[in-house]
């Protein structure tokens, strides 16, 4: 395929949110040369991402099980095994550790159910030759202790990218040091408690997403997001770091074709 401007890195357009004008953002994306990895959260999502992949060129299909919004779902080797064989799956997940929401009396139960979860997936995605694409919120040191304990056992079979990064420095070090990309969202266009990590982190460790239609970026708060505004992302990853624009542009399309082995 040819080479993109912008590349979205994790984008919903699986959403309900875009099932009446689905068509209408894939072309914008098609006049602003946007490609971009949709992400599933279960099974439902994981089949509407594959079938917007196969559909459109530009786009491509991370599927999994969330840790927490997944419907209630557990694991189907069998089902997702099906769906990898698809040339444009190019992630596994969104998948990893959630406990932001965890009820303290449920704390331990709910700690041992999400990693037993995520390492099935972590397991298949090396089996399948594919990156993860982990979604962590409040649980990054077990997620480290687990990435480290895997890639003792898997070495360079095993890599990803940590979406929606909304640590520090110290952080972002620990998994650039496991080969694993970082992706940065709007959120950078209208806070600056992420600078640090995006001043420290080597250019070709960093991916730009939308997460879309979730959080925004100015000038376009409040509004639904979409994978054509991953353009305010690369523009503000270059005002903080001060770099050349054109510069992380291009970057962020290389890191991303490689991260997921797009040729």
């Amino acid at each position: 395929m040819s080479t993109p401007l912008y590349f979205d890195a994790h984008s919903h357009l699986n959403d309900p949110q875009f099932f009446e004008d689905g068509e209408s953002a894939l072309s914008r994306m098609r006049e602003a040369s946007v490609c971009s990895v949709v992400v599933g959260t279960d099974k439902i999502m994981s089949e509407k991402a594959v079938s917007l992949a196969n559909d459109n060129e530009g786009i491509f299909a991370c599927i999994g099980l969330h840790p927490t919004d997944n419907n209630g779902e557990v694991w189907d080797e069998e089902f997702y095994s099906y769906l990898a064989n698809n040339k444009k799956v190019v992630a596994i997940g969104e998948c990893g550790l959630d406990y932001s929401r965890v009820p303290e009396e449920k704390r331990k139960e709910e700690e041992h159910r999400q990693k037993a979860l995520f390492e099935t997936q972590l397991e298949f995605a090396v089996s399948c030759g594919l990156p993860l694409m982990i979604h962590c919120r409040e649980a990054h040191p077990d997620l480290l202790d687990m990435l480290h304990s895997k890639k003792r056992e898997y070495g360079e079979r095993l890599k990803g990218n940590i979406h929606f990064f909304s640590e520090g420095a110290e952080t972002a070090k620990k998994y650039f040091d496991l080969d694993f990309t970082i992706s940065f969202t709007g959120v950078i266009t209208f806070t600056h408690d992420y600078d640090e990590a995006v001043k420290y982190a080597p250019l070709s460790m960093i991916l730009s997403e939308t997460d879309s239609p979730y959080v925004a970026p100015v000038p376009h708060r409040g509004r639904r997001n979409e994978p054509i505004y991953v353009q305010e992302v690369v523009k503000a990853l270059a005002l903080i770091r001060n770099e050349d624009p054109e510069k992380v542009r291009t970057a962020t399309v290389e890191n991303a074709f490689r991260a997921f082995k797009i040729v």
